[in-house]
């Protein structure tokens, strides 16, 4: 059985690297999603383009906030109160496979 517990100084939080591009489409993507969700609101509503268009992008939305929570969940270190490092087997394989260890 190997020893994967580590002392706080071994201890290393991970780096989350933010690309400000992505962040931008993002939030421009929330945006029309929300601008279209208030015009289906209104007595108007939406064309069957925009219905379309209001489809696909909360398709794109759901896409890229499940590859977030994926890439999130696979640098998590998991550690017990005394130290010792508990992550799940199957996260650390991903990590490894990866090269983050």
């Amino acid at each position: 059985m190997v020893d994967n517990s580590r002392s706080e100084k071994e201890h290393k939080e991970p780096e989350f690297i933010v690309d400000e591009d992505e962040q931008a489409k993002n939030e421009a993507l929330r945006a029309r999603i929300n601008e279209l969700a208030a015009k289906q609101k209104t007595s108007k509503g939406l064309t069957e383009a925009e219905k379309k268009e209001q489809k696909q992008l909360r398709q794109k939305f759901l896409e890229n906030f499940r590859k977030t929570f994926r890439s999130q969940v696979e640098i998590l270190q998991v550690f017990d109160k005394n130290g010792k490092e508990v992550t799940p087997k199957k996260v650390i394989d991903i990590q490894k496979k990866k090269g983050l260890r």
